[in-house]
């Protein structure tokens, strides 16, 4: 480490669009980036060829740009298809790991497509009900920021049952 002693470190990294706390290690800090989990951070490490607990902020031009290549390819570093975040994408049948703006453009996109065709996903999107099939009588009770109360029968009161 005595070479990280005469480089100075920098507080701000950018790698993906994406400035990294310069005082966390760069497997933690990668995280950081929407659309990347620990598992990809050190999976996109291994490749590179970095050190998970080096400092981001003493990493060289060099390896900062090792590992925006590999973000934005993944695929051409033999990392397994099973970590993407984008599996068979339905308008190419192809493989890919989005991140960033991209990933919230898309994911963005395929709901207004389950809107548009009107599937079950679709709907319950667009009336704000769950969409996994969770249970709605006793959670999902908040419309868009006003609370709904419970509604009563007419014929009960609060004492009897």
């Amino acid at each position: 480490m005595p070479e990280e002693q005469k480089q100075e470190l920098k507080y701000f990294v950018r790698i993906a669009n994406t400035d990294l706390d310069g005082n966390k290690p760069i497997a933690h800090a990668l995280t950081k980036i929407k659309g990347i989990s620990f598992m990809f951070s050190n999976v996109v490490l291994g490749v590179a060829g970095i050190e998970k607990a080096k400092k981001t902020g003493y990493l060289t031009d060099n390896e900062a740009a090792r590992i925006d290549g590999v973000l934005k390819e993944p695929s051409k570093f033999n990392i397994p298809s099973w970590l993407f975040n984008r599996k068979r994408d339905p308008e190419d049948n192809i493989d890919r790991h989005l991140t960033g703006s991209i990933l919230a453009f898309t994911h963005d996109n395929d709901i207004k497509m389950m809107k548009k065709i009107k599937s079950y996903k679709g709907i319950r999107h667009s009336l704000g009900l769950p969409v996994r099939g969770q249970r709605t009588k006793s959670n999902f009770r908040k419309n868009k920021g006003k609370v709904m109360g419970v509604k009563k029968k007419e014929g009960t009161k609060a004492g009897k049952v």
